[in-house]
């Protein structure tokens, strides 16, 4: 008689009940998998290979599968937490060796890198001081500190209805606009602009109708004309005439952006301003309609200089920077990695897995590229473990150890019978 079938069943039943209340335990673990305890039956074989009906002597267990099904994504409000929705794997190293994982915790340090609980470097692809992405080779990830450096103001956009029904404003006689004479010009409006030193110049444009479908535009920088006579005293002239169709739209002159050289000046503070040449004025956006005077549009590429606000990470993994002055570029991007077999990772605690030879080697790319899955901030992925599921496993698990154990007894029994034969 042989013990070895139900003895074999509660060893099975025993590794069983073990992945179980591994996957309980690990049911609130951020990015955690799930486990399947895999069975295998065993039988014995003749040595001359004959034998068709053989009897099993017992159960083995096979594997432990990780499944690497999607779980749950949770959003958490902390900007830092990040979850990959799909495939994927996010990269962290400590300098010696690389792990990969689903959870993404991650924190600051304060050598300004994105490290993990276990403050392993969280790897991706950093950018260069214009904001462009270096891709390629991954590194750790270390966000900057310093400000965005200020930049002079290159192109202008005005886009606005000049009104058809107005009344020439152009003098017959002597100077032709004076700013602070309201009745020599129609309307005016103003924009702020930048010089190299990131330093704000006021513009101000004002327009006089000097004709049917004819309109003068002057342009003063903190109160001073950018173009005059050159008399004295100096009298303002304008940068360029916007010519209009009978029909009022768009504009046949100037057929392409003027440009305007913007002297050096005292701003209201009383700072002097650098000198801003070539400053493409766009005006093509005009129109000359029966319709009040409105600006619709008024767009200009300088700023002045800005200190780190916040980092955001975008679903593609650009680490994009905001500063100060409204301005943002990117920092970084985070690279994930796959694998043909994630079933093959090895496990290392930690939330973590180890490249192996069955899981194959990792393709690396940029969220979203390709297999991979897409990153969410402010969000993390619950662990896949269906607990009411776990629970019911447990329960079976529970009567088939009951039930080898009964096999045992019974065989028991048996025994104690032959031996009490006389």
């Amino acid at each position: 008689m042989s013990f070895s079938q139900g003895l074999s069943g509660l060893n099975a039943a025993s590794k069983d009940l073990e992945v179980i209340g591994n996957n309980v335990a690990n049911a609130n673990t951020y990015g955690a998998k799930s486990s399947r305890a895999e069975f295998a039956d065993v039988y014995a074989a003749a040595l001359n290979g004959a034998g068709t009906n053989s009897i099993g002597i017992g159960v083995d267990l096979a594997s432990v599968s990780q499944q690497f099904t999607q779980g749950n994504v949770t959003t958490t409000g902390n900007p830092m937490d990040l979850a990959i929705n799909g495939s994927g794997f996010f990269q962290v190293s400590d300098g010696a060796t690389t792990e990969f994982t689903r959870n993404g915790q991650f924190s600051i340090d304060k050598d300004g890198f994105i490290v993990n609980n276990q403050k392993q470097k969280l790897i991706g692809y950093p950018a260069n001081a214009a904001g462009v992405i270096q891709s390629g080779q991954g590194g750790p990830i270390q966000l900057p500190t310093a400000g965005i450096t200020p930049s002079a103001t290159t192109k202008i956009s005005l886009e606005m209805n000049l009104n058809a029904a107005s009344a020439t404003t152009l003098p017959a006689s002597g100077p032709q606009i004076n700013f602070a004479d309201a009745t020599t010009y129609n309307n005016a409006t103003s924009q702020t602009v930048y010089d190299a030193k990131g330093q704000s110049v006021a513009l101000t444009y004002y327009f006089q109708k000097a004709g049917t479908d004819s309109w003068n535009v002057y342009v003063a920088a903190n109160g001073t004309s950018v173009l005059d006579n050159g008399a004295t005293p100096p009298v303002p002239t304008p940068v360029t005439t916007i010519t209009f169709p009978a029909n009022g739209g768009a504009p046949t002159a100037p057929a392409a952006p003027v440009a305007v050289n913007i002297p050096a000046t005292t701003n209201a503070a009383g700072a002097a301003t650098l000198a801003i040449a070539g400053v493409l004025l766009n005006l093509s956006g005009a129109t000359q309609y029966g319709a009040p005077f409105g600006i619709t549009s008024q767009t200009q590429d300088g700023f002045a200089s800005g200190q780190l606000t916040s980092v955001n990470v975008q679903s593609d993994g650009v680490l994009m920077a905001q500063y100060s002055n409204g301005q943002s570029k990117p920092a970084g991007q985070l690279e994930l990695a796959d694998f043909r077999n994630p079933q093959g990772l090895t496990p290392l605690g930690g939330n973590a897995w180890s490249q192996s030879y069955t899981s194959g080697a990792p393709v690396f790319g940029a969220p979203g590229n390709g297999n991979l899955g897409v990153l969410q901030a402010g969000a993390l992925e619950e662990s896949n473990v269906d607990l009411t599921g776990e629970l019911v496993n447990m329960i079976t698990a529970q009567r088939v150890y009951q039930a080898n154990a009964q096999t045992i007894k019974t065989q028991d029994q048996v025994l104690q019978t032959l031996v009490n034969l006389r």
